[in-house]
């Protein structure tokens, strides 16, 4: 298993975003000014988008596994390698719809509910969001020490 930054050529990942935040002008609005990291074990199997958005203040803005290697531990893997990479740091911030599975998986990694931005993804999206049967309205926003 190996942790690559990718630099160049941002967009090949394309159908991996898509999986974290399904509108494409949403994800170009930070894919160029973010550092993305992909986790391969022979394939790419996960990737995450980071972007400073203060000093000291960070964001994963997208982090996605691939649809057969979820729950594998690939996810939890790269937050892991991700948050060791930002020592400069103060804080890890991390927006998610307002789902059990996202918010649990979020607390696993160490993350805790900082606030909510009202109306976010019906605001913001083209099209009605669902996870896990929810629709996503509030982006919930969890926070980690860094």
């Amino acid at each position: 298993m190996e942790f690559n930054k990718i630099v160049e050529n941002k967009k090949v990942y394309m159908d991996l975003l898509l999986l974290a935040d399904e509108q494409e002008d949403m994800i170009d609005q930070y894919l160029e000014r973010g550092e993305m990291y992909v986790l391969d074990d022979n394939g790419v199997k996960a990737e995450c988008v980071v972007t400073k958005e203060a000093e000291g203040i960070y964001e994963i803005k997208n982090i996605a596994v691939t649809p057969d290697c979820q729950r594998m531990g690939y996810g939890k893997r790269l937050i892991e390698y991700v948050l060791a990479n930002y020592p400069e740091g103060k804080e890890m911030l991390v927006g998610t719809g307002d789902v059990p599975s996202a918010l649990s998986f979020y607390t696993s990694c160490g993350f805790k509910e900082s606030h909510r931005k009202k109306n976010f993804f019906v605001d913001n999206y083209n099209h009605l969001m669902f996870e896990d049967g929810i629709q996503l309205v509030d982006m919930v926003y969890l926070k980690k020490k860094l």
